[in-house]
């Protein structure tokens, strides 16, 4: 447990007046991120979500700056925006959001400004969960059902690394904890209320570019535990088909690596750091496919086999 102050024990009111004035600057996973506010709502659900979350000093230099602001004229009262503005502005692709979309604005700002940033380590598009010391990778495009298995298994006894970012040092294939608010999206926020009632969401943001979307809350225990690294066990490349058995497949090593190459923000910009990367990781890793339309049977058969680690040259025989 981190002995640092952390964002919730700045009471309710403490924290709006400190966003408004000169910000807080908080740790989300090996990022240091300098955040200002003057949007009420928004620290509220800002505190809530990220309550475990530790505080730097505000002397400490900031990896990532962010500031959502109000917009002003004739916006701030008639259908009000909110914008982001950050420390690398010119290159930002958001335009300004329904003020009441804050938060959502503030989470796909700090993810672009993370996959912008994170080059001294081997970044994936992937989710990443871990239980004793191993760790579960899950690489993806948009759409795969990627976030919602990782949600579902984050409720199911592992420990939550990030739903969108896995992070490998380049060293030693060490995987850095970033846990966050999991993202969900239109029917899929309705699926894990389903399969986990006890799960904690913040509001449905309706109509955004991606949809409805909805944060899930991490588990305190996952925040406190953000600097407990772990090591790369199993890689499993996740997709939803509606109606599709329950499938999991042995994945060949080479196809693996390029599948990660396909999946990493930064295999380009790393040359030869990346390839030697990607390639540890897929020769360490037992790797799988897996096709699933049922979420109870795709966390099962995760389950068999990081129970029962297979090597990814032999047949799998474990489907539903």
């Amino acid at each position: 447990m981190h002995d640092w102050q952390t964002v919730g024990s700045l009471g309710a009111g403490q924290l709006r007046a400190q966003l408004k004035r000169d910000g807080i600057v908080f740790r989300a996973g090996p990022w240091i991120v300098r955040l200002q506010s003057d949007d009420s709502d928004f620290a509220e659900l800002f505190r809530w979500m990220y309550f475990e979350a530790p505080l730097a000093t505000s002397e400490a230099c900031a990896d990532i700056t962010l500031e959502l602001r109000r917009k002003h004229g004739l916006r701030r009262v008639i259908r009000p925006q909110i914008e982001l503005k950050t420390d690398r502005e010119e290159l930002l692709p958001f335009t300004p959001f329904p003020a009441d979309h804050a938060f959502a604005l503030f989470e796909w700002g700090m993810n672009w400004c993370m996959a912008i940033s994170g080059h001294t380590r081997f970044m994936l598009h992937a989710a990443v969960l871990e239980r004793y010391g191993r760790c579960l990778i899950l690489p993806a495009a948009p759409g795969s059902g990627k976030s919602t298995l990782c949600a579902a298994l984050a409720v199911s006894g592992w420990r939550l690394f990030s739903d969108e970012f896995g992070l490998i040092r380049i060293d030693d294939l060490g995987v850095v904890p970033m846990p966050r608010p999991i993202a969900l999206k239109n029917d899929s926020i309705e699926i894990i209320r389903r399969f986990a009632p006890s799960a904690e969401f913040g509001p449905v943001f309706p109509k955004t570019r991606k949809g409805d979307v909805a944060h899930m809350r991490p588990s305190d225990a996952a925040v406190r535990a953000m600097d407990v690294e772990g090591q790369p066990a199993w890689i499993v490349f996740p997709t939803w088909q509606a109606g599709a058995a329950t499938r999991i497949e042995a994945f060949p090593r080479g196809r693996s690596f390029l599948k990660l190459t396909g999946n990493s923000f930064n295999y380009m910009l790393l040359g030869a750091d990346g390839f030697r990367t990607a390639a540890a990781l897929a020769s360490c890793c037992d790797c799988y496919t897996l096709q699933y339309s049922e979420l109870p049977e795709a966390v099962e058969v995760i389950d068999q086999i990081t129970r029962s680690p297979m090597r990814a040259n032999e047949k799998s025989d474990v489907q539903r």
